[in-house]
């Protein structure tokens, strides 16, 4: 939107100049729309709601794999100390898991998504955070080199070598948790939904206006990235479906 508004007032030193106003018009509606309006809910709650929070009724799992995206590795580098940009509770949920499952496997995979490689993993600096919360060095495997939520799947995978049987948690954001379900799905590597991280309510907010610009903004950049991630991911083939849902019992 910003990019638009920039080619109209460019236009509008042209003989384009009118087409460079309505340009100008539809891109500043476009930024309100996403900016106050219930855009971004509606577009985030199928993510979100899409698999129920995890029944501990099922039983004790036999692993908890915590997805990275937490940590930020380049101000963690520059501060010799782990920076949580946001995303906090992908590391507070495996925590309070670990405690609960005291002989389970802990899994936080996570490595870099920088274009250009750099020594910083964000496994290395998340997992003083998950000590620090109480789970134990040695219950720790790392998986410090995926770039992304398919290198996440096929690595954990080598490493881990899940039987037969074993029950594996997945712990991710919840508007993640579709596209990460298909990824790990396709893998074969067939893993079970702990959704954190909610940015909305509920159904209840999905006509909520909002009064504070960057709430808004937030909320539909985060939705609209993650509805190209699965569009993007069904085209590559890394997943099965578009919106992948709960498995059918």
């Amino acid at each position: 939107m910003i990019e638009l508004g920039i080619v109209s007032v460019v236009l509008m030193a042209t003989r384009f100049a009118a087409f460079g106003r309505k340009l100008a018009a539809a891109a500043l509606i476009m930024l309100a729309l996403a900016a106050f309006s219930p855009l971004g809910n509606l577009l985030l709650y199928p993510l979100e709601s899409r698999f129920p929070p995890w029944d501990p009724s099922r039983g004790t799992p036999d692993g908890i794999i915590v997805l990275g995206g937490s940590v930020d590795t380049d101000l963690s580098a520059a501060h010799r100390t782990p920076v949580v940009a946001h995303a906090a509770d992908r590391l507070f949920a495996p925590a309070e898991l670990a405690r609960r499952y005291p002989n389970t496997r802990v899994v936080f995979t996570g490595g870099t998504a920088n274009l250009v490689s750099t020594d910083a993993r964000e496994a290395d600096y998340s997992a003083p955070i998950l000590e620090n919360l109480g789970i134990a060095k040695q219950r720790l495997i790392l998986e410090r080199d995926s770039r992304n939520t398919y290198e996440n799947a096929i690595f954990t995978k080598q490493l881990v070598a899940p039987k037969p049987g074993e029950r594996w948690l997945l712990v991710t954001s919840a508007f993640h948790m579709p596209r990460s379900m298909g990824i790990f799905r396709k893998a074969g590597f067939d893993v079970e939904a702990y959704p954190v991280d909610w940015r909305m309510g509920g159904r209840d907010d999905l006509l909520s206006f909002t009064n504070v610009g960057a709430d808004g903004l937030g909320r539909t950049e985060v939705a609209v990235r993650e509805w190209i991630g699965l569009v993007a991911y069904r085209l590559m083939g890394r997943t099965g479906e578009l919106l992948p849902g709960p498995a059918k019992d």
